[in-house]
Parts: structure tokens; C-alpha cells; sequence
């Protein structure tokens, strides 16, 4: 069996490392999403497309069975795998469920990605800023310092093509249809993470209809925000470890 970890935007690998630790499993695998800690192939086009095809093509080479576990953008490639190759995986886990209802509207900073001009003066503003305030940055926001500074030292030119192409692929009405797709899909076991106090990710109501729309099991982080598995790892990993002992 393999547990696969995909994190998002604007992550490295690291931001699982608590959490790895936490779960006291060997059998754990992180995959970066190109761009964001890993190369950029030749002729990728760092879409939603793109990346659910990578996402493919790296869980076609593991071992299984495989419980897929995604956070932020990771978390939409994970259910689009559960909607379009259920039969690669043995249970899928989300922290971004409540993205996929039909009432969610991107965050300001997505919004900002998504429009012609802005999303390059923005990322060309973060690629400017020395490391050490990008690392303070993501500290403020919730990471570990450990954490923050890989994430800040993978960001470049490279990680803000691949973020604007990503959003621009997935404006609204996409993360609505995408839900639609894993609702009507052949069903594999599911959990859907609500951090309470994670500000990107449409609110607990929102999550929890998502759920019940894909027949998933919930798992409330109370007070915890976008980053939990760093805020938290130990809580973070019993409710994982609840969920994948339960397939055993």
C-alpha cells in the first residue's frame, strides 16, 4: 500500500514533513507538481489539465493499493483523479471540497492570478521581494519557518507561469463542472478535511454539502487554517490515520 501526499500553490514538498512524522507510517510518498518544487517538463502547460495528467502518469508508476491525500491545489488534482481514474486509488482526501460547490467564489489573491496583467505584475512583485521577507510572509501566514523558506526559495519565474496558468484554467464555472464530474463518479471511499479557520477554501458549510455531494467522510480541524498539517500535525495525522485504518 502507498499513502501519496500532493500539496499546491505556492508550495515545496516540505510543508508535509511534520505530518510525515506525525503519521508514523513507511509507506508515504510526496509528489511535487511541477513548478512547485519539482522541474517544469519541456511543452507543459501547467493547466488543471495539464497537472490531473501528470497526477495520472505518477500514480500509474507507484505500487498500489494508494490513498491519495491532496491539500490546496493538490486537493483538486486529487478529486479530479477520484472523478476520471477511480481505478488507480483505494480512497482520496481533500481539504479543498468546499471549492468544487456551486456557490464558491475564488479568493481575492486567485482572483487577482486569473486576471490578464495583474496576475504578472503580482507574481513579478513576489519574485522581486528578497527572500527573507518571503519567507516572513509565509511564517505570518501560518507556515513553520522550515517550511516558508523552502517554499520561498522554489518560488521564481518558473513556480509564477505555472500559478497563472493553473488559475486561468480553473476560473469559474471549471471547479463547479470539476465537482459535478466527481459527483456522478464511480465512488471510492473519501474524506474531506474542513479546516474551520482556513480562509481560501469556501467555509465549513460549503465542505460539508461538497461531502455530502461525493459520499465522503468529514473531518472537522477545529481552529486550524490553510496550512493544519503545519499548525497541527499530530491532529492532522489522527484524523488521517482514522480514515486510512478504517481501509485496512
Amino acid at each position: 500500500m502507498s499513502v501519496v501526499l500532493v500539496h499546491g500553490n505556492p508550495e515545496t514538498a516540505a510543508i508535509w514533513d511534520p505530518l510525515q512524522t506525525e503519521l508514523g507510517r513507511d509507506d508515504v510518498v510526496a509528489l511535487s507538481p511541477p513548478g512547485f518544487g519539482a522541474p517544469v517538463p519541456n511543452g507543459f502547460g501547467a493547466t488543471a489539465d495539464d497537472y490531473l495528467a501528470w497526477l495520472v502518469g505518477e500514480l500509474e508508476n507507484i505500487a498500489g493499493p494508494i490513498d491519495l491525500i491532496g491539500h490546496d491545489w493538490g486537493g483538486g488534482h486529487v478529486q479530479r483523479v477520484a472523478a476520471t481514474r477511480p481505478d488507480l486509488i483505494r480512497s482520496w482526501t481533500t481539504d479543498i471540497a468546499g471549492c468544487s460547490d456551486p456557490e464558491y467564489v475564488w479568493h481575492d489573491l486567485a482572483q487577482i492570478w486569473q486576471t490578464p496583467g495583474d496576475g504578472e505584475a503580482f507574481v513579478e512583485a513576489m519574485n522581486s521581494m528578497p527572500l527573507d521577507d518571503r519567507v516572513a510572509g509565509f511564517v505570518d501566514a501560518g507556515m513553520t519557518p522550515e517550511a516558508a523558506r523552502s517554499c520561498a526559495a522554489a518560488a521564481g519565474p518558473e513556480m509564477g507561469r505555472c500559478i497563472l496558468a493553473l488559475y486561468r484554467s480553473a476560473a469559474q464555472p471549471a471547479m463547479t463542472e470539476w465537482g459535478r464530474e466527481l459527483e456522478r463518479a464511480e465512488r471510492r471511499p473519501g474524506l474531506v478535511v474542513i479546516a474551520t479557520a482556513d480562509q481560501y477554501t469556501g467555509g465549513e458549510v460549503l465542505a460539508r454539502r461538497s461531502a455530502e455531494r461525493f459520499g465522503a467522510e468529514v473531518a472537522v480541524l477545529e481552529g486550524l487554517g490553510h496550512w493544519w498539517m503545519l499548525q497541527d500535525p499530530a491532529r492532522g495525522a489522527q484524523a488521517l490515520n482514522k480514515f486510512l485504518d478504517a481501509r485496512d
